[in-house]
C-alpha cells in the first residue's frame, strides 16, 4: 500500500489539512483542539501577514484514499536575513503511527527546502515565535495550555530514526499559587518601585489596555531579540496577534511596568486556562464553542502565563519578581489555584531558577530537532 503526497492548493484541501489531527487525537483526552477557522486562515497568504516575509508549502499524505498525515515547510526570509542561517522549518507535522508515513512527509519537506537553497531543516517551528513550536517529548499525560503543543508519543521516535537530532528544548512548569503573599515580597516590591522609579499599571477594562498593545509588542521585540529562532514582529504581525488574542484577555491578569519616562519596561500576561473549554468547543466557536470559552474565563482555577518580558536595561533588577507578585494579588482575589508557564528555553537559567522558587512541578518538555543536508543544492 503506497503513500501518495499531495500539495495543499485549495480551500477544501486546507480544511482537510486542519481536520486531520481531529482524527489522530480522537481518543486522546489531553489534546487541545485549535479553532479550525483560525488554522485555515494561518495557511493562507490572504489572511496571514507572515507570508510577507515567509514562503511556505503544505502537503497531505494519503493511503488507499484515506488522509494519514500532513506537514508544512516554511522558509523565513526574516530569519535568514537576521541569522545568515539558510535553514527551513518543518511545521504542523501530524501522522498516524507508521514510519513510512513520517518518512514520506519529511522527505517531501526536505526536498522542497533543498530546491530553495536551504542547507538544513529544523522544527517543528511556526511562522514566528508566537506560532506553534516544538515537539512534545515529555509530559504526554498532562493537559497543555492553548499556547503550547501536544503530540502523540510516537512522533519524536520516528523523527529521531530519520536522522533528526536535538537542537534545543523548551520546558514548562505548573505552579501552585500561594494563598497569601509573604510580607517580605511586598516589601521587596515597594523597594524595587522606589529604587528605580517604577509604576505598575493595573487594568479593569479591556479598553484600558488598548494604548499598551503595541508598546508591549515593541518591548517583546527588544527583550526577545537574541532568543532562539526569534525574528522581530512587524506592525502587520502585531495587528494580527492583537486581533487574534486581545479579546480573550482578562484585564486584571495583565500587568505592565513603566519607568519614570512612561516607557514600558516589563509586562506579564496571564490568560484563564481555556484548554478544557477548547476541548468542548472541538474546533468550532459556533453554535456553542464560544459559550464554553466565556464560561472558562469567568472563574478560572488555572491560568496560563502567556508572555513575560523585561527590557534588557532592567534585567537583573527584580522586575520579574515585581510582576509576579502584582499578578499573584489578582490571582488570589479570583481564587486561582494554579499557573501554567509556557515553554521557556532550557538555556534560560535565570527564568528557570525564578520559577523553581515557587511550589512547582516541571512536567513538560518540547524539542526542536535539526537535520543538516548531506548534499545541499
Amino acid at each position: 500500500m503506497s503513500i501518495q503526497i499531495r500539495e495543499v492548493t485549495t480551500k477544501s484541501e486546507a480544511r482537510r489539512f486542519v481536520n486531520l489531527p481531529f482524527e489522530i487525537y480522537r481518543e486522546n483526552r489531553f489534546w487541545v483542539p485549535p479553532i479550525k477557522a483560525d488554522e485555515v486562515k494561518a495557511l493562507s497568504p490572504g489572511t496571514n501577514p507572515a507570508f510577507n516575509f515567509c514562503k511556505a508549502k503544505f502537503w497531505l499524505a494519503f493511503r488507499d484514499g484515506k488522509c494519514v498525515g500532513r506537514i508544512g515547510c516554511i522558509i523565513s526570509d526574516a530569519y535568514i536575513k537576521k541569522t545568515g542561517d539558510r535553514t527551513a522549518s518543518f511545521t504542523r507535522l501530524e501522522f498516524f503511527d507508521d514510519h513510512k508515513i513520517a518518512t514520506q512527509l519529511l522527505n517531501t519537506a526536505e526536498a522542497w527546502a533543498k530546491e530553495n537553497g536551504m542547507i538544513a531543516i529544523h522544527g517543528p517551528l511556526g511562522f514566528t515565535n508566537l506560532d506553534s513550536q516544538g515537539m512534545l517529548v515529555e509530559g504526554f499525560d498532562h493537559l497543555p495550555s492553548v499556547a503550547s503543543v501536544y503530540h502523540q508519543p510516537w512522533y519524536h521516535k520516528h523523527i529521531e530514526q530519520l536522522g533528526y537530532e536535538k537542537e534545543i528544548d523548551w520546558i514548562e512548569f505548573r505552579l501552585t499559587v500561594e494563598k497569601q503573599i509573604p510580607e517580605k515580597a511586598v516589601k521587596l516590591n515597594d523597594l524595587i518601585k522606589k529604587r528605580y522609579g517604577l509604576k505598575v499599571i493595573h487594568f479593569s477594562k479591556s479598553r484600558q489596555m488598548l494604548p499598551y498593545g503595541k508598546k508591549i509588542f515593541g518591548l517583546l521585540n527588544e527583550a526577545f531579540a537574541e532568543l532562539f529562532s526569534m525574528v522581530p514582529l512587524d506592525e502587520n504581525m502585531v495587528n494580527y496577534y492583537l486581533g487574534r488574542y486581545f479579546k480573550l484577555l482578562n484585564p486584571e491578569f495583565v500587568k505592565v511596568v513603566e519607568d519614570g519616562g512612561g516607557n514600558v519596561v516589563g509586562f506579564i500576561i496571564g490568560l484563564p486556562s481555556l484548554s478544557r473549554a477548547m476541548q468542548k468547543a472541538n474546533g468550532r466557536l459556533f453554535p456553542f464553542g464560544f459559550l464554553h470559552i466565556l464560561s472558562a474565563m469567568k472563574k478560572p482555577e488555572t491560568i496560563d502565563l502567556m508572555l513575560t518580558a523585561v527590557h534588557p536595561k532592567m534585567q537583573g533588577q527584580g522586575v520579574p519578581a515585581l510582576l509576579i507578585t502584582e499578578l499573584q494579588t489578582a490571582l488570589i482575589k479570583h481564587g486561582v489555584k494554579f499557573a501554567e508557564t509556557t515553554g521557556m528555553l532550557e538555556t534560560n537559567q535565570k527564568a528557570i531558577q525564578h520559577w523553581k522558587s515557587y511550589e512547582h512541578i516541571q512536567h513538560k518538555r518540547k524539542r526542536c530537532y535539526r537535520k543538516v543536508f548531506q548534499n545541499p543544492s
